[in-house]
């Protein structure tokens, strides 16, 4: 990857404070505000004796990866692809590719930063227990950056301009923000409902990051899933990207 590429794209990134408080510093307040709730902070039994502030801390975690994935990713590529930046550094030693390679790098390490910031302030804050199987929790991290980047890949190959990725990526939004749990964790949702919605991306991460915070290894069915959709969407995207 060019580091003169992925210097550039941090740049634009910083200069973007949409992006910069929506992916970076929206899931912490989210945290934030949902911690300073009393109730938030007693045990639950429908979430197995977890807080909600502790079951959300997984929760904030996967928003950031959201907001980068199908929101700012596709609004950026195809942001340069409409205005020729593509097209021009084709006549460049610096492959396009470099740019995309830079962009996945620059919005990954912001969802990633994203996380161990809510973490942080959750642990600091509200006294939510660090993840007891930090390995476990990293690998389904790891996987669930993957899988966002590649969905959001494919929303920026299906997309001509910006005006349509925002479109598909605000209809993709919601129901991955419903799968993450975000309105009601998958602890508590049916067992039917919880287990269409472990088959996709972020709901199988979900799974993963809070069998991982319980202190279990994550389950390899959900790992699984996360590594399957990350394959198929890279595969798409790569089949339908262009360039111009």
């Amino acid at each position: 990857m060019n580091t003169a590429v992925l210097r550039t794209e941090f740049r634009l990134f910083r200069r973007e404070p949409g992006a910069v408080f929506w992916i970076f510093l929206f899931p912490t307040l989210l945290l934030a505000i949902l911690g300073s709730i009393p109730s938030f902070r007693e045990a639950d039994k429908s979430l197995g004796g977890l807080r909600p502030v502790d079951a959300y801390a997984p929760i904030a975690v996967l928003i950031a990866l959201i907001m980068s994935g199908v929101q700012s990713l596709p609004q950026a590529l195809t942001g340069h692809r409409e205005r020729g930046v593509l097209r021009r550094m084709r006549l460049t030693p610096v492959r396009p590719s470099a740019l995309l390679g830079a962009q996945m790098a620059v919005q990954g390490g912001v969802a990633l930063g994203s996380a161990l910031l809510a973490l942080t302030v959750g642990r600091l804050a509200f006294g939510v227990t660090l993840p007891g199987q930090p390995a476990g929790y990293l690998l389904a991290l790891l996987l669930a950056v993957a899988a966002a980047l590649a969905l959001g890949a494919v929303v920026s190959a299906v997309s001509r301009t910006t005006k349509i990725a925002g479109a598909i990526g605000t209809a993709v939004f919601f129901p991955m923000m419903f799968c993450a749990g975000v309105w009601l964790p998958v602890q508590e949702m049916p067992h039917t409902l919880a287990r269409v919605v472990g088959l996709t991306p972020f709901g199988a991460a979900a799974r993963a990051l809070n069998e991982a915070a319980a202190g279990d290894w994550p389950g390899w069915g959900h790992l699984g899933v996360l590594a399957a959709w990350t394959v198929l969407l890279t595969a798409g995207a790569a089949r339908w990207f262009r360039w111009e």
